[in-house]
């Protein structure tokens, strides 16, 4: 049974985040054919295949607490990866009910939520956390609404404030990015902050998939996967960290890439906010080792044929050029016809 009170790992210093035979296979697979480009991939975000991580709204499993712990160490280090801009107060409030909400609804054995008016009681058993405070009122929480319950939950948010037919980044905790930055990008339109990804803007895929957001409902969320590969199971994988990460790359061997490199995939799921009419964009990280990935039947054929053919500007945006060439002849040991 996956369960959050697994001992605390370590996604720095030495490494020692692992999955457990469970959590791998669980882990969302992102590929569903031999061959990948860009499409828009959106879903309902219905609640579907018990245990799996589409059970609930927002996904809680063996690595909760170690996550935590990383948030806790990225936020106290680096104050600048939590930000809200003035007129997103009532959308942090929103956040905060809807993570509460659904964390209370969908796990009942740790979260605890009680109401009476506007005094609300929390209580998250996980991380021994008894606050009583009063709703819209931020001091009476020990820190601001979105920090505080983002504390609480895996992945990262981002709040998008809408207006002028388009979406804005104007609030976030963002503590485990893949190569981005909240604080640079901070203010950005949809279209301004996507500005880097090669290949997508040509293929019209950003357009339909900003007209699809601007028209979300309440009630009916949306979700998506997306992937890239990382060296070492780092989470903060940040513009801001990049002297830490950065020259992983080329200390790739044909001796550590099935230890060292990891498939990196995100859950993102986009919800409307019914107070402040903002989407949340919750980005859910998950890692697995090359190692352990090759363990499920087929995964490890499929990516090799995926990543052998994947065009040079994706396989660039996505940072495995240098090692590219390694990782492919490593994969093609699971690939039958290569």
């Amino acid at each position: 049974m996956i369960t959050p009170s697994s001992p605390v790992l370590s996604y720095r210093d030495d490494f020692s985040f692992r999955n457990s035979p469970a959590a791998i296979r669980r882990f969302p697979f992102p590929f569903t054919e031999d061959s990948y480009l860009y499409s828009v991939n959106i879903e309902p975000a219905t609640s579907r295949d018990p245990g799996s991580i589409y059970h609930c709204t927002f996904d809680i499993d063996e690595h909760y607490r170690s996550e935590m712990a990383e948030r806790a160490q990225v936020l106290d280090k680096d104050p600048r990866r939590y930000l809200v801009l003035p007129h997103m107060q009532v959308a942090a409030w929103d956040a905060l009910q809807l993570l509460m909400e659904s964390l209370a609804a969908d796990y009942p054995q740790w979260f605890v939520l009680n109401r009476d008016g506007e005094r609300w009681h929390w209580r998250n058993l996980l991380l021994d956390i008894d606050q009583h405070f009063v709703f819209g009122d931020a001091s009476s929480l020990p820190c601001e609404p979105l920090e505080f319950i983002g504390r609480q939950v895996q992945g990262d948010f981002a709040l998008l404030d809408q207006r002028d037919n388009d979406l804005f980044m104007d609030a976030g905790i963002v503590t485990s990015p893949a190569d981005w930055s909240l604080a640079f990008d901070a203010g950005m339109s949809f279209k301004q902050w996507h500005s880097p990804v090669p290949m997508a803007h040509q293929m019209g895929i950003f357009e339909r998939a900003l007209k699809y957001l601007l028209n979300l409902q309440t009630g009916q969320p949306v979700r998506r996967l997306n992937w890239t590969l990382t060296i070492k199971p780092r989470l903060d994988s940040s513009p801001e960290t990049f002297h830490e990460w950065g020259a992983d790359r080329g200390r790739i061997t044909a001796d550590n890439v099935g230890q060292e490199v990891h498939l990196r995939v995100e859950l993102q799921v986009m919800l409307r906010l019914p107070r402040s009419n903002a989407v949340m964009f919750s980005i859910r990280t998950y890692l697995i080792s090359l190692q352990e990935l090759v363990t499920q039947p087929g995964w490890g054929c499929r990516l090799h044929r995926v990543l052998r053919d994947l065009p040079e500007p994706i396989a660039d945006y996505k940072g495995m050029t240098r090692y590219r060439q390694t990782l492919v002849e490593w994969l093609a040991q699971f690939d039958p016809q290569s």
